[in-house]
């Protein structure tokens, strides 16, 4: 046990009394020592401070507001003193031995940069929904999805410090961190063991601003690749006509979303629009309509 690293969590946390308590006790049971674990509060005004005083002794905590919950990883991180550092989302929850494997694992594996394993979408009562599609690293895919399960994943302090996670953004900064590690040649490595759970409900961040989540990812990747490929823009075209959450509320194709697809592509792919053009005469429009 002296030889592995100090790990630092940091969970950023607003108005979550319902959620955090199982998120910080899926951390203090693990089964790992080394273990320096930070709660950054943005200033909540419901019960949570009051449930974070239970556990004074037992971890740090922070109460003041902030910018959001990247603000608050920022200032967690920023204050860790770990070798290896990860953020757990006041509604996610680890795995029993997560954070022992995860050590381990960079411990012996000192070339991998980030890891990061399965993870589970679960609802808001705890119970299993399905498996996070979580995929082997290859940065080609992460110019069309983010595979990488965020509760589930573990870095090097030493590579967050070269590429720390932009404070200003609202939603999907995760996302970004990965793609930015990733065009730095940060290596991943997956490992295909369920680590964690990310609670999937009407108050989160990917569910209850869907419309924001779809205009920031784009955004990154128009920034980052300089295109945004048809499965968003399709995606959002479906959003923008039925408004479904297509999590709860499946993606339901139609002839109608498929067209309007075609101007937001062009609109959101203004410097490749032929590259759109041919990504989207080649999509099997049939198929999306079975």
């Amino acid at each position: 046990m002296a030889t592995l690293p100090l790990v630092s969590i940091v969970t950023p946390c607003y108005n979550m009394e319902e959620f955090l308590p199982a998120a910080v006790e899926s951390v203090l049971a693990q089964d790992y020592s080394q273990i320096e674990y930070i709660v950054i509060d943005g200033g909540s005004t419901d019960g949570t401070v009051e449930k974070l005083e239970r556990y004074r002794g037992r971890l740090e905590f922070l109460s003041e507001e902030d910018l959001g919950p990247a603000d608050a990883i920022h200032k967690g991180l920023d204050r860790a003193k770990g070798e290896i550092l990860a953020w757990l989302n006041a509604d996610d929850t680890y795995e029993p031995g997560a954070v022992r494997f995860a050590a381990e694992y960079l411990t012996a594996h000192p070339i991998i940069d980030v890891l990061y394993g399965d993870g589970w979408w679960i609802t808001a009562d705890g119970r299993p929904i399905r498996r996070y599609p979580t995929l082997p690293f290859n940065p080609s895919t992460l110019e069309r999805d983010c595979f990488i399960c965020q509760p589930a994943a573990f870095m090097r302090a030493s590579v967050y410090r070269c590429c720390k996670i932009d404070r200003k953004l609202k939603l999907s900064f995760d996302y970004d961190l990965w793609i930015r590690m990733s065009k730095q040649g940060h290596r991943f490595e997956y490992a295909p063991r369920h680590l964690a759970n990310s609670r999937m409900h009407r108050g989160s961040l990917t569910l209850g601003k869907r419309r924001e989540v779809f205009l920031t990812s784009m955004e990154l990747l128009r920034r980052h690749y300089g295109y945004v490929p048809f499965s968003w823009v399709f995606g959002y075209a479906a959003f923008r006509i039925d408004g479904r959450d297509q999590f709860f509320e499946p993606l339901r194709p139609s002839l109608s979303n498929y067209l309007l697809s075609l101007p937001l592509g062009f609109w959101n792919n203004r410097s490749k629009p032929l590259r759109f053009l041919r990504e989207w005469l080649v999509t099997p429009w049939k198929a999306i309509l079975r």
